[in-house]
């Protein structure tokens, strides 16, 4: 059957200020989005350029920067342009690759989490054979299970969004294209859609982070056998993650697991887990660490040293 569909682009409604409280978010969102991109850019050069990243820590760390910065790269840039025009629209195509890859990166992140949470796990639990379990090709056959897994994810959502009829209004109340605000302006009966999209998004976040609440709770319980040493660090690393996971799931469990309905509350909270989160997981994953810390440190010294010296070269 031939797929009704008479809208070209779609208006999004974003966040409806006045002019200057419009000019307050966009000066904000560009902050927080220059800072995203400065503290998971630092992350990645840092590890990089350093030893860490031949450990199975800071090797995830690194792929979790990267989707941070292509997840968030996805709908920030969108909506700080949106903040300075009047009229915030959107073309139909756009507006799906936005469906596909929010849920493509997202999903990526949930299960790079996840690998992270085994991780500790396999550490703090296993530590006589944290090496044999952690190897380079084990963790390089989980981020590639991570990425199937997010393309698994991703791919039915959007063929189930692309086959929907769109014939007008074209109005969603967001600021970027997600399923939901869709769904209300699709002509026809979505009961069945949104409820497939609250199994596949609602229930994955909520399986997941049950799984990894269960998994720090028995890593906390191990703790005891440890030293005061040992349990310090161990709770930094821990803390430093359980912080992650309460920012990013909180906001995506309230949206995705509930009836297929839409509150003007959904903007907010979508700002935790697409601007929020990945701006404070540098912070989150740096001020904790004192092994990143020292690391960050030592490179960007070299890296001023050297440039001193090549001033002085040129100079010569």
């Amino acid at each position: 059957m031939e797929i009704q569909r008479n809208v070209s682009e779609f208006i999004l409604l974003g966040f409806l200020y006045d002019q200057n409280m419009q000019v307050f978010c966009f000066v904000l969102f560009l902050f927080c989005y220059v800072a995203l991109l400065a503290g998971n850019l630092l992350i990645l050069v840092s590890i990089r350029c350093s030893p860490l990243f031949h450990q199975p820590m800071y090797y995830f760390l690194s792929h979790l920067s990267t989707m941070d910065i292509c997840y968030t790269s996805n709908v920030t840039p969108k909506l700080i342009g949106d903040l300075l025009v009047e009229r915030k629209t959107i073309s139909y195509g756009n507006c799906m690759l936005q469906v596909f890859t929010m849920h493509f990166f997202g999903m990526i992140e949930v299960l790079i989490l996840t690998v992270m949470a085994f991780d500790h796990y396999a550490a703090i639990c296993k530590p006589l054979h944290y090496l044999l379990i952690m190897n380079r090709t084990r963790c390089s056959l989980l981020l590639l299970a991570a990425w199937a897994g997010g393309a698994v994810h991703s791919f039915p959502q959007f063929f189930m969004v692309i086959r929907l009829p769109f014939c007008g209004p074209n109005e969603t109340d967001h600021y970027f294209c997600d399923i939901f605000p869709l769904l209300k302006v699709a002509c026809t009966d979505t009961y069945i859609t949104g409820v497939l999209v609250v199994a596949f998004s609602g229930m994955v976040a909520l399986v997941t982070f049950i799984v990894l609440f269960v998994s720090y709770g028995i890593i906390l319980f191990t703790l005891r056998n440890l030293s005061a040493e040992g349990r310090c660090k161990a709770l930094s690393t821990c803390g430093s993650h359980i912080t992650v996971v309460i920012l990013f799931f909180g906001p995506v469990i309230f949206i995705y697991l509930r009836p297929p309905t839409t509150f003007p509350e959904d903007k907010i909270f979508a700002l935790f887990y697409t601007i929020i989160a990945p701006m404070f997981n540098p912070l989150i994953y740096t001020l904790r660490n004192s092994e990143m810390k020292n690391t960050m440190r030592k490179i960007w010294c070299q890296t001023s040293e050297l440039n001193i010296f090549l001033a002085k070269q040129r100079g010569s």
